[in-house]
């Protein structure tokens, strides 16, 4: 058997516009400076924890525990909830129907929280795509530390060998590499960095073309 495990946030779904919508509300209600959907998509990749840190210091110019601790818990309270704009990626639901069918096992590893991330996983009806689902909050370490990988592809029942990871962003990048992983880059995503200057064994912009892929290393 093979498998398949997938990043969520900018290589299954576009949920940037309700990040954003998440981040603003908070600074909103906090009486702070509000970020441009530029800097909230920038502060993407790292969990949860990291994006409020980033946006905390882009309002006020660094960070003060009490207060990151108090934004954080009121970013996860409408996170929770942020879901009305995300759009799923063109091709992706036939593409995971037809792994489904052709037998492959699939698994998702994200470093958004497990709360958001099942969240979203029902409001999408995907429950049922995936086998093994690992969010930012389900380990003590997060990407781009390889253990969430990792416990994916152990969850699954399978070893490195015998998965593709699929992922976006540098995050994804560094976590496959670490890891040893196969690793394909969607190039659509959130990435800042140039795709050649990324870890990566094939890269694509259309999810049609990733079946060949999977099917032939090579491709």
């Amino acid at each position: 058997m093979s498998g398949v495990i997938f990043d969520l946030d900018g290589t299954l779904i576009d949920s940037a516009p309700d990040i954003h919508a998440a981040a603003n509300a908070v600074l909103q209600g906090e009486g702070l400076p509000l970020v441009t959907f530029t800097q909230s998509r920038s502060f993407v990749g790292r969990g949860a924890r990291v994006f409020v840190e980033r946006m905390e210091r882009a309002v006020t110019g660094g960070n003060d525990q009490a207060l990151t601790d108090h934004l954080h818990a009121r970013f996860l309270h409408f996170y929770e909830r942020a879901h009305e704009n995300t759009r799923i990626y063109p091709g992706v639901e036939a593409l995971l129907d037809g792994l489904r069918a052709d037998g492959f096992a699939l698994g998702l590893c994200t470093n958004k929280p497990m709360g958001p991330t099942r969240a979203v996983l029902a409001h999408l009806g995907w429950e049922q795509f995936f086998d093994v689902v690992i969010g930012g909050d389900s380990l003590p370490v997060a990407k781009p530390d390889p253990a969430p990988l990792m416990a994916v592809v152990e969850g699954l029942g399978l070893t490195l060998p015998q998965i593709t990871y699929i992922g976006d962003s540098e995050t994804d990048a560094e976590t496959a590499e670490r890891a040893g992983a196969r690793f394909g880059l969607f190039t659509e995503g959130y990435r800042q960095t140039a795709p050649e200057d990324m870890y990566h064994q094939f890269r694509f912009d259309d999810y049609r073309a990733l079946p060949n892929h999977l099917k032939d290393p090579a491709a």
